[in-house]
């Protein structure tokens, strides 16, 4: 069978693989989807003697009946069955040994991911130096935006005319 480190490093890889994509993932248990992309970016899948379906039916095959997740000891199982599909003409415990140093030390990677670009107009139309007329008094000079202020006039309920100079000092000048 494969060495200690190995199988702390394959350990490893079945966590990382098990959490991937589930924010309450405790890393104990693996889902069917998690194990197919462990397959495929691993190089499991060869598409030759090993195909997705394969990896499905291997899933299906070692879990619990009722179960929808598979623990590292099944994840282990599953690897066994599928080291003697992959690798042929090798021994039963050479191709798991094979199997697994395809495996160990890996982790997922998130491809197809977008990104963000700002070029050419998103630039120009979101900086706020350019902006003119009423649309200018909605920044303050440093281009932060104002928020509700610089987009309303916002009335004030105090009874007031807007430039008063005094007020709020109606209510001394009553008491004398």
């Amino acid at each position: 069978m494969a060495e200690n480190a190995d199988l702390a490093s394959l350990e490893e890889s079945f966590k990382k693989f098990a959490i991937y994509g589930d924010t309450k993932a405790t890393g104990n248990e693996m889902t069917g989807k998690n194990w197919a992309k462990l397959c495929k970016e691993c190089k499991v899948i060869d598409g030759k003697t090993v195909t997705g379906t394969d990896v499905d039916i291997v899933f299906s095959k070692v879990k619990a009946k009722t179960a929808r997740v598979i623990t590292y000891e099944e994840f282990k199982k599953a690897l066994e069955e599928l080291s003697a599909k992959r690798f042929k003409g090798k021994g039963k415990d050479e191709a798991y040994d094979s199997i697994c140093k395809l495996v160990a030390g890996k982790e997922p990677v998130s491809s197809g991911v977008t990104k963000a670009a700002a070029v050419g107009a998103v630039e120009r139309l979101t900086d706020t130096t350019k902006y003119t007329g009423s649309h200018k008094e909605r920044f303050d000079e440093s281009g932060k935006g104002k928020g509700k202020g610089g987009r309303e006039n916002l009335v004030e309920n105090t009874g007031y005319v807007a430039s008063y100079k005094n007020a709020g000092t109606y209510d001394a000048k009553v008491k004398k």
